[in-house]
Order: C-alpha cells, then structure tokens, then sequence
C-alpha cells in the first residue's frame, strides 16, 4: 500500500472529479497513475533514437582516434620543450 500526500487544491479537485464521475478518489488516481507509466513507457531511450545513425557516417579508420591522441601528446610535449 502506498499513501500518497497532496496539496489541498489538488485535493479538492480530485474530490470534486470523484464527485463528478461517481467513482472512488483510489480509482481516479490509479487511472491516472496508469495513464502517465504507460505514457513515460512509451518514450523511446535516446540510444534507441540515435541507434540506426552510430557511425553511419565513419571514415572506415579505426586509427583515427589513437592516432589523435599520439599526435595530441607530440603537441603537448613540443610545446613544453619550446617554452
């Protein structure tokens, strides 16, 4: 079981809602709740989006990275040497 606290306006439209619709406050917030997971289960992850477009556009060298990294180093350490 799960208590739930709610402001007091939120509760008297919820009330007023139960009211209006001859059912149980439980029964609005458990349609509602339902609503809103089966809503937020819906949304795709943002791996999922982009999944089709992960290195569609590559260069086909896998060295690129390592090489970037060897020429970053040489940088770093001429720029000490010549200072």
């Amino acid at each position: 079981m799960t208590t739930v606290r709610l402001p007091d306006d939120l509760e008297q439209r919820l009330e007023s809602l139960a009211k209006a619709r001859r059912a149980t406050k439980s029964d609005l917030i458990k349609e509602a709740l339902e609503a809103y997971l089966a809503r937020d289960e819906s949304i795709p992850d943002s791996y999922t989006l982009g999944r089709e477009y992960f290195g569609r556009w590559g260069s086909g060298d896998g060295s690129l990275s390592r090489t970037y990294k060897e020429k970053l180093k040489g940088k770093i350490r001429g720029a000490r040497h010549t200072g």
